[in-house]
């Protein structure tokens, strides 16, 4: 599950990056919905995103939960946060904050709590799930969206291939890659840290891309800068001209169509 080489650096994002995210994360969004839906929401609830990036699906939470409900939206990264305070409202507030300490919060406060495309960048995912189990109220339902390391994003193959065709070493990537998990090893978390009822999903995902640049800076923005980090300048140009060329070769009369795989998971905590 967890991979000792991968090395995700938070401190390599940047105003910029979280605009472009806030840009082109309509597709990250588009899975969030997919997430609620099971989540059934309800008028009146509690609900805490974690990792919420510039909020977008935080936003449509608090609609579904309405003026009678709460959504508390946290992220590690100052400059997204500082993004998604511009959408708060009466029932809607962002902070600063990682999915390993949730202390602010008191034991039973939330009805929900979900990670949408979160997961996969933490190493200590049974703190994170502790600490979701012990703010969510008894028979508080959790849900998050991870990827699976049995089925790669075809994103990610393409850009393996593209390494290699720049005369490289694929194996480069995997020390900056994702803490990914599969449907076993899921089970067994949701199990050791005292959740019932799991249920998981492996689903495929169409994405469409305009144009290789705004790929690139969806895959750069959505990694906080770790995209091909550990190459140099030279390497990263030649990586993305062999990217480019091999992604094209997925263009359709709508854009550049690319499968993505996420594993949707679920589970309550106990009455």
């Amino acid at each position: 599950m967890s991979d000792p080489l991968a090395v995700i650096s938070l401190h390599q994002d940047t105003p910029e990056l979280a605009h472009t995210y806030e840009q082109l994360g309509v597709i990250q969004f588009n899975h969030g919905k997919l997430l609620l839906e099971p989540l059934a929401l309800k008028p009146g609830e509690r609900v805490l995103d974690v990792g919420a990036g510039t909020g977008r699906l935080a936003e449509f939470a608090a609609r579904l939960v309405g003026p009678t409900g709460h959504v508390v939206g946290v992220d590690p990264l100052d400059s997204r946060i500082a993004i998604a305070r511009l959408r708060q409202s009466t029932n809607l507030v962002f902070d600063t904050g990682r999915a390993e300490d949730l202390s602010r919060f008191g034991e039973g406060e939330f009805d929900v709590v979900y990670f949408n495309s979160v997961l996969h960048w933490i190493a200590d995912k049974r703190t994170v799930l502790q600490e979701a189990r012990r703010v969510l109220r008894p028979s508080g339902r959790i849900g998050l969206t991870i990827q699976d390391p049995t089925a790669p994003h075809e994103s990610r193959i393409l850009l393996r291939r593209a390494i290699t065709e720049a005369g490289l070493d694929a194996e480069r990537l995997s020390a900056h890659g994702v803490y990914a998990a599969t449907d076993a090893e899921l089970r067994a978390l949701f199990d050791h840290t005292g959740f019932v009822g799991y249920q998981s999903e492996l689903r495929t995902l169409v994405e469409t891309h305009g144009n290789v640049d705004e790929l690139l800076g969806w895959s750069e923005s959505s990694a906080f800068g770790n995209f091909l980090d550990g190459f140099s300048y030279a390497e990263g140009k030649r990586i993305r001209a062999a990217f480019t060329g091999l992604v094209e070769a997925h263009r359709t009369p709508e854009g550049l169509r690319l499968a993505r795989y996420l594993r949707y998971a679920f589970a309550r905590k106990p009455e």
